[in-house]
This record gives C-alpha cells, structure tokens and sequence, in this order.
C-alpha cells in the first residue's frame, strides 16, 4: 500500500495510469466495434479516449526540461556506447515532449494556428529515434551480460572437462552449428531471467514502438493492436514505476 500511495504521488505515475486507461478505451472501443456494439457506445469510449489523451498531455507539461537534464546527466557516463544512446534517447525524448506540449496548446485553444497534423508526426518522430536508441541500449546491455556468462561458463567447462573426441563427419558441422545456436539461446533467456529489469525494459520498448510507426505509416496494424501494445508497456512502466528495483539503471 505504501509503495501505491508513492506511486500516484508522483505526476509519472498518474500519466502512466492516464496512459493505460486511455489505450484500455481504445482497446475496448475497437472490440466492441468489431463485435458491432451501438455506435453511440462506441462514440462515447473514444471520446473518453480523447478526454484522456488530453490529461496525459496536461501531466507531460514541462517534462521536456527534465529530460534534457538526463540527458545532461547522462553525457558523463564512462561507456562510450551507453553515454550515446541514452543521450541520444533524452534528447529526443525531450524534443517529442516539446512537440507534446505544443499539440497540447493547440488542442485547448492556445495556439489555434497550430498545424496539428505536422506536429502530431514530427513528435511521433522523435519518439520513434528515442525509442531505438533505447532498444539500442537494450541490445548492447544483453550482448555485454550474454559475452560476460560465456566467458563464465566456458572457464567452468574448461576445467570439468575431459579429453573428449570432437564430432566428424557430414553431420558435424550441423551438429555444432545446432548446438551453438541452442547455447546461444540459452545464454539469452539465463541472462534475461536473470536481469528482470532489462527483460522488462526490452519488453516496454518493443511494445512501444508498433505506436509511432502505426502512426507515421510505416508499419500499418490495427488500432487495436496499437490500443494492446499501448496498455501492455503502460502496465510495465506502472511496475516499473511503483517497483523501483525493477527500472533499469544506466
């Protein structure tokens, strides 16, 4: 109960709530749609969506500055590659909250001469360039953890085994190639076991990241699979959020 308290305290973890009741709407907008619900009903639950949509933009006033502070933070970082993509990934973040913010003036009337539609996509574009960097990092962190258990193991192999005979014939080399690549494999699910908030991390991004490019026509799905990707990462970040031993650190 304490951990929930200090998580709706916090203007992220109210956004995130707003977030996942938002592609819930979505969600549930498109299946009754599909099911050939009123469309009154229907009409109703998108603009719940849209109502929203609006809030999330109101709570993400302003987090532009703090993302340009992380990314500030995140330029003194020893490793040449995680230095770049996180900065990287702040500085887009921190122009995609930007755009964010401007959209939010023009949907209540501060701004009426704002073009929405070319904002709409240029800030879906840079949340996209943030979301590969951060998948970027991902996948430098999960090569560095798998090498780091290889060399582990195969110190430990080194010294149990014996004087074993290595395989010939036409088989082999499918044999070793199999086998390698089922070792592999079970390096990458030890690691990712092992490490829940990168597994989390990685699981947020790749579900993030069908949003902008069903947006900006690149990979066109349905809205209810932007709505089930959408809720799927908000109800990780809300872990990550109120679970701070699961975000994952730089």
């Amino acid at each position: 109960m304490d951990s929930w308290v200090r998580f709706t305290a916090q203007s992220q973890g109210r956004e995130r709530i707003f977030r996942a009741a938002q592609y819930a709407s979505a969600l549930i907008a498109y299946s009754l749609q599909r099911s050939g619900a009123s469309p009154e009903l229907v009409i109703h639950i998108k603009q719940l969506e849209a109502h929203l949509s609006l809030g999330r933009k109101l709570f993400r006033l302003g987090n532009s500055a703090e993302a340009l502070e992380a990314a500030k933070r995140a330029i003194h970082l020893s490793d040449l590659v995680l230095r770049f993509c996180i900065t990287v990934s702040h500085l887009n973040r921190a122009m995609y909250l930007g755009c964010d913010n401007l959209l939010w003036a023009g949907k209540v009337g501060l701004a009426t001469k704002l073009d929405q539609d070319k904002w709409s996509q240029r800030s879906f574009r840079y949340y996209l360039f943030a979301l590969i960097m951060n998948l970027s990092r991902d996948a430098y962190e999960i090569a560095a953890l798998v090498q780091r258990e290889a060399r582990t193991r195969s110190k430990v192999g080194a010294e149990q085994d014996g004087s074993g005979g290595t395989p010939s014939g036409a088989g082999a080399a499918a044999a070793l190639l199999a086998g390698s690549l089922r070792a592999r494999l079970g390096l990458l699910c030890h690691v990712l076991k092992a490490n829940p908030p990168l597994l989390l991390d990685v699981l947020k991004n790749c579900c993030d990241l069908f949003i902008p490019l069903d947006r900006l026509g690149l990979l066109k799905t349905s809205p209810g699979m932007v709505a089930f990707c959408g809720l799927s990462s908000s109800v990780l970040s809300i872990l990550t959020i109120s679970q701070p031993w699961l975000k994952l650190k730089p």
